[in-house]
């Protein structure tokens, strides 16, 4: 009881701190603006907009990520993506209050799409930010609770920010769109030349820009003494010091916006009007509106008697805006008038494809707003990070929670799961975080979790009063607590994998490993040194003896020495491997003249080496994702490896800061042009085929495994990293991400997430630990690719068929697999084949690594689903030939006789890897 009563003295201490900052801000400000200047160290106010502003210590009290922006005075909040992937500002909020949200970013991020980050409003994305300059993000939405989050959402780059305010506004913006976010595109004070306003002239604080409109024939109104008779009829209106101003024209009027989202987006566009003349009268200021050349509305700013008006468009981009406003040739004595205009794009989790679709996005972003996490799940994990933190003040991961728990990304170390259309969360690894004091007895309130594990800290408390708790745990690990007590005999559940708190006491064991390696390892760099010298001195003297192979006077070095130092291996290497010059390459390519594929690397050109070898040329671009690091590890690796599943390297050209690499070509392409790639590319592959080419990747992803006792993982296995030569036989290729995998005392933890979206495997997501058995799930992705015909991941689809793996699963378990097999296949496939690999792709994509096979299965696995299918072919042709005069067409659509097979029912029933081979 002394527990809990301290555990609500820490939440009721930590919200009264929060609660008194924003109070004293309140005082100073108008109620509800919450204005925050990164890094500052104290409070103050603006003399000239009236606004108090606070520093972001309340949110990130640590100065050491505090960077001074060279030339200004401000700071800007750099943090580090190492601890985690995405940042949050958690702004206080009132439930159902619409509020504009800003946020400014000021630093020296690279202008490149690989150095960007995602700005989020809760869980929609608002804005990418790649840019060196000062640069504002704004977004207009629905508060849905008591707080809401302003998020940086990062890959690999440090996000930046110097600025957040928050700001509530009137809900005239937000009828039709509750649960969107407008992204503010332009805010255009019209006919004002003299700087832009903001609060305390607009009590929303909205920033108006002055117009930079170049028409000389145009005229700049202003009016001190217009007056707006019912401003109450839209509390959206901008100030009055916005609308005495105008621009107008005795003609036409026209605003011009280049390069908008041209995809999924639509904008709306908010115009404001206010007839300065008090002289005009009904009819004689009437207009036309266009948008991109149609006509959408005609105005008369006086018909109502009112003198103002502010009609809302909605329309569809095509990569720009035409805003035009036109006289009305129906006896119209002036030209059009604008007073202000606001654009906006909509944002949503899933966008529109068109307009036809505006009358149905309440109730699908209604169904939306539901998805976020449940609030019970996040209340709960919240109170499990404040139980740890009061005995882990400075984990990096605990800091690093804050936010959605489960969107837009889940934090570190949990996974998420749809239940009710709502985010839950299903499994916590805690696992070697350097975690203490008692167990976190909140955990008993994620109804919802299936796996814990909190191996390898020094955790405290009773383990059964959490078994007891959670119904619904299916795996529990929690070794290596010396602290904790095991008392799970009397509490034994059949469906519990556990590892009943063991932890072998491994360190005499690992110290005489350790020893015995260390005296390995000297000898054998020893030994290799000198194997490398003499190899060197060798090739050397070759060199000289030989000179230079130059067909066609471009100097070609051949048989190079070639040793790479790595973080995984710093074993000298002597490889044969080609050198090539960029003229040399310049000349095998015609200067790059047939470019036949592009990737993260870069472009890959077709050429002919001059003793008539066709190959296919790698050359990094520019803007390429991929650095000196990949290129380096590509060549070091493919220097080392030979296998016939693998893509070999020829040769390698490092000139004038061109990074190249040469392979043989493929003339076949890659298994996903010929699944589902370009008409031109694309081919119907028979089922032998395509179990002939799932056999050869599984191949060489084995070799690559068990590669000279030491596992090398491949990190990005796809559809389209499988090339196929001329006899159609597999080769897995694109080794930039590849590397060993952790020995016995390497860090297992990648702080980068690499791998293509659809095949990564969702452990390796959460808790960024790599394995063999990660490569294994992105391959049983390709195999349902193989099986499907379909592609991992395509957002074209219906929601429910996003996903490859979340589709194909329950129907497979339901014994349906004439439902996912691709429609070409037009039943040419034996059944017993067909379900050993739909079984093998089912055990591949296992949600918990523990429960994949190994490639080595797989390849058992495969191997017998092809004697099975070819065998069944031979039986089928025998057939055939008995009734057909003209042979059999594999092709042709037919009825498949199956063989009799006594073992056939038992194999459809029990599914394989059940148990360890």
């Amino acid at each position: 009881m002394m527990e809990v009563w301290n555990h609500y003295n820490s939440q009721l201490l930590y919200y009264f701190s929060i609660s008194l900052v924003l109070l004293t801000h309140f005082i100073y400000a108008q109620e509800g603006f919450v204005s925050i200047r990164c890094c500052s160290d104290s409070a103050y106010t603006d003399p000239i907009t009236n606004i108090s502003w606070i520093g972001d210590g309340t949110w990130y009290p640590d100065k050491r990520s505090c960077v001074d922006i060279v030339g200004t005075e401000y700071k800007a909040r750099s943090l580090s993506s190492n601890i985690s992937k995405q940042w949050y500002y958690n702004l206080p909020t009132l439930s159902n209050q619409d509020y504009l949200v800003r946020g400014t970013f000021i630093g020296n991020l690279q202008s490149s799409p690989s150095s960007s980050f995602h700005v989020l409003v809760g869980v929609t994305k608002l804005a990418l930010i790649n840019t060196v300059n000062e640069y504002k993000v704004e977004g207009i939405f629905r508060a849905t609770g008591d707080n809401s989050d302003f998020c940086l959402l990062t890959e690999k780059v440090q996000p930046f920010i110097s600025e957040v305010e928050l700001r509530p506004v009137s809900s005239n913006y937000l009828d039709r769109e509750p649960s969107g976010v407008l992204k503010l595109i332009d805010r255009v004070d019209a006919g004002n030349k003299e700087g832009e306003i903001r609060h305390p002239h607009d009590c929303y604080d909205r920033i108006w820009k002055p117009d930079l409109y170049t028409d000389p024939d145009a005229n700049h109104l202003l009016s001190q003494t217009a007056t707006i008779i019912d401003r109450d009829a839209t509390m959206r209106l901008p100030p009055i010091d916005v609308l005495r101003t105008a621009l107008t024209h005795s003609e036409r009027l026209e605003f011009l916006y280049q390069d908008l989202d041209s995809e999924n987006y639509y904008y709306k566009i908010f115009l404001y009007y206010l007839e300065l003349n008090e002289t005009v009268r009904t009819g004689e200021r009437v207009f036309d509106i266009y948008i991109n050349n149609e006509r959408r509305l005609e105005v008369d700013i006086v018909a109502d008697g009112s003198r103002h008006y502010a009609p809302l468009l909605d329309f569809q981009s095509a990569g720009f805006l035409n805003l035009t406003m036109i006289k009305s040739p129906n006896g119209s004595q002036l030209g059009p008038i604008c007073n202000a205009f606001e654009i906006f794009q909509v944002r949503s989790r899933n966008q529109r494809k068109s307009l036809e679709e505006v009358n149905a996005i309440m109730d699908v972003q209604k169904e939306q707003i539901n998805q976020k996490t449940s609030l019970e799940e996040e209340n709960a994990i919240t109170d499990v990070k404040n139980e740890l933190m009061k005995h882990n003040h400075n984990n990096e991961l605990l800091i690093s929670w804050s936010g959605d728990p489960c969107l837009p990304v889940p934090w570190q170390g949990l996974l998420c799961d749809f239940v009710n259309n709502a985010s839950v969360i299903t499994k916590i690894v805690l696992s070697s975080n350097g975690l203490r004091g008692p167990i976190p007895y909140s955990i008993t309130a994620l109804s919802h979790l299936r796996e814990l594990d909190l191996r390898r800290n020094d955790l405290e408390g009773d383990i059964s009063e959490v078994l007891t708790s959670l119904p619904t745990l299916e795996v529990l690990y929690f070794g290596c607590n010396p602290r904790i007590n095991n008392k799970l005999d009397r509490l034994y559940r059949s469906n519990l994998t556990t590892d009943k708190g063991s932890c072998h006491d491994q360190t005499s064991t690992r110290m005489g490993k350790r020893i015995i390696l260390g005296i390995v390892i000297s000898g054998s760099v020893l030994v290799t040194i000198g194997i490398g010298i003499c190899m060197v001195a060798f090739y050397r003297c070759k060199r000289m003896a030989t000179g230079i192979i130059n067909l066609k006077g471009y100097p070609m070095t051949k048989n190079a020495v070639y040793s790479i130092s790595s973080m995984d291996s710093i074993i000298l290497k002597a490889i044969s491997v080609q050198s090539f010059t960029l003229p040399y390459i310049e000349t095998v390519t015609q200067k790059y003249k047939t470019m036949i594929g592009e990737g993260g690397f870069g472009s890959v050109y077709r050429g002919t080496l001059l003793d008539g070898q066709e190959v296919a040329v790698k050359v990094r671009s520019a803007t390429s994702t991929q650095g000196t690091r990949e290129f380096e590890n590509e060549l070091n690796l493919l220097s080392s490896i030979q296998h016939e599943n693998l893509v070999p390297l020829l040769g390698y050209c490092s000139e004038n800061d061109q990074q190249i690499l040469v392979y043989p070509f493929m003339s076949n392409g890659s298994l996903q042009d010929r699944l589902y790639g370009e008409a031109a590319r694309r081919k119907n592959l028979d089922w032998p085929t395509r179990l002939s080419i799932a056999l050869g990747a599984a191949r060489g992803l084995t070799y690559l495994h068990s590669f000279s006792g030491r596992c090398v993982l491949h990190r990005d296995v796809k559809s389209s990293n499988i090339l196929l030569d001329h006899r159609m036989c597999a080769k897995v290729a694109d080794f930039g991400f590849s590397k060993y995998a952790a020995q016995e005392g390497d860090s297992a933890t990648s702080l980068e997430v690499r791998g293509t979206a659809g095949y990564l495997d969702p452990e390796y997501y959460s808790t960024q630990h790599f394995s063999a058995k990660s490569d294994v799930f992105s391959f049983g992705v390709v195999l349902l690719e193989i099986i499907t015909g379909r592609e991992p991941l395509n957002v074209q689809r219906p929601r429910e068929e996003w996903s490859l793996v979340e589709w194909a699963k329950p129907r497979i378990k339901n014994a349906k697999v004439e439902e996912v097999v691709d429609p070409h296949l037009k039943g040419g496939y034996h059944a017993e084949a067909m379900w050993r690999v739909v079984e093998v792709a089912l055990a591949c994509t296992e949600s918990y690594s523990a429960n994949r096979p190994t490639m080595a299965d797989i390849v058992r696995e495969l191997e017998d689903s092809l004697i099975i299918e070819n065998n069944a072919s031979e039986y089928m042709r025998s057939i055939e030939s008995m009734y057909s005069h003209g042979g059999s067409n594999r092709f042709s659509e037919r009825i498949v006789i199956i063989p009799p097979s006594p073992i056939q029912t038992e194999t459809l029933s029990v599914p394989i890897f059940q148990q360890p081979r």
